[in-house]
Parts: C-alpha cells; structure tokens; sequence
C-alpha cells in the first residue's frame, strides 16, 4: 500500500511517502512562512525521486494542527483536492500526536509544546504506552508560563517537545525533574503520520476529503485583527 503525508502546521513542510508503514523517501523543509510555495514541489521531488506515480496512491495522510492558520490551511486543502482528483481517503491525524509519537520508548511523559505566536503555545500531554502513546490532557492554546506551571504542579518526570520549548525558554527553564527532546523533535513528523495513517487504513478508517478539518483552537490574526476593528 502507498501512502503520502503531509504536515504543514508548524513553519516546516514535511512530506513523506510510505508503502506498507514503511517510509521510501522524506522531505522536510523549514521554510518560515513559504508553505503554499513549497509543498506542491516537495511532493512533486519525492514522487520524482521515489519512481511512485501520484496515481498509483492508496490513501493520503495529513495532520491536522493544532498549528499556525496559513500554513495549516495550505495542507489541509492540498490534501483534500489531491484526494477528490485521486479518488482515495484521507487519514487526518493531530500534529501534536506526529511530535510525541516517535518518543513513544520515552520513560517521561511527553508534554508537545509548539509556538502559537501572541506568546502563547499549542499543548498537549501523553504518556507511552504499548505501540505508541495515550494523549492524557485536551489540545490546548494557551501562555507558556501556565502550560509550564501545569507541567510543574502536575509533579511528573517530563520530556519536553516542540519548538515552543526553545522559543519560550525562560518558562520551562525552572521545570524540575524535565529533559528536553531537542531540534529534531521540534515540529510534527511526515514519516509518523505515515506509519500511523497505515495502521488506520488497514483497520479501513478513512475519511472522505470533504469530511476533513482542520484542528483550529482559535481564530485567524486577520479574523482577530477584524474584530478587534470594528
């Protein structure tokens, strides 16, 4: 079975192709704000280099945020007319989850915290489990300083992941008892969302394009901006 995910929700483009729940080839780009210039040609390259037709696709795979409003928006529609064009489902996974779960044989738990602008972060909370991890707190936006002091009241051992950690340091830096993840663990991965999306198309839980949405936890700058206005 082939498979291409997307993940468009932080400032990098990934994009990665799968057969079987395995990657073939990845593409990551940390590109700023570039993702309506970049994704077309990110998938058009690893289709090119991996010899794989977009007609020969049996599902599409796409995070779905928490993330920034552009960027995510770009994904999300991108997928959605490949899949109409295609004829196949689409797998929509959160992008938080395509963070904490490659530390899934972490001994922590792992607190995903990305940079949401307007100094605050997207959050989320999991524990490792067999096979993956248990997403144990809802998908928040909210300032670093009370996710961290969440984390600190909380009492557990944490890893920390995400580009919110380094963004906003001076929160999680007092954090007792935390071990941070690092740079490759800062924004949500294609070839997680490959091997997780495989498993759900195999169980045949898929979605029709239209049925797709994006995970926004609050509005736009320009819809904030709008009302803030008037």
């Amino acid at each position: 079975m082939l498979l291409l995910a997307v993940d468009t929700a932080t400032p990098q483009v990934s994009v990665a192709l799968g057969e079987d729940g395995r990657v073939r080839g990845e593409v990551r780009l940390a590109g700023g704000r570039r993702h309506a210039e970049q994704l077309a040609p990110a998938i058009a390259y690893l289709c090119e280099q991996t010899g794989v037709r977009l007609d020969a696709l049996d599902a599409l795979a796409v995070g779905v945020g928490p993330g920034l409003f552009t960027g995510l928006r770009v994904g999300v529609t991108t997928v959605k007319v490949m899949a109409q064009a295609l004829a196949v489902g689409v797998v929509a996974v959160p992008s938080l989850d395509l963070i904490a779960y490659p530390l899934r044989h972490a001994r922590r738990v792992v607190a995903v915290v990305v940079d949401a602008r307007r100094r605050e972060v997207f959050h989320a909370t999991y524990r490792p489990v067999v096979g993956g991890v248990e997403r144990v707190s809802e998908y928040t936006v909210a300032p670093a300083p009370q996710v961290a002091s969440a984390l600190a009241a909380a009492g557990d051992d944490v890893i920390l992941a995400g580009d919110g950690v380094d963004q906003y340091w001076s929160a999680f830096a007092g954090l007792e008892c935390a071990e941070v993840a690092g740079p490759d663990f800062d924004a949500p991965s294609a070839a997680a969302l490959v091997e997780l999306a495989t498993r759900r198309v195999a169980r045949g839980d898929v979605e029709v394009p239209d049925a797709v949405r994006p995970l926004y936890l609050r509005e736009s700058d320009a819809a904030l901006a709008w009302g803030s206005a008037r």
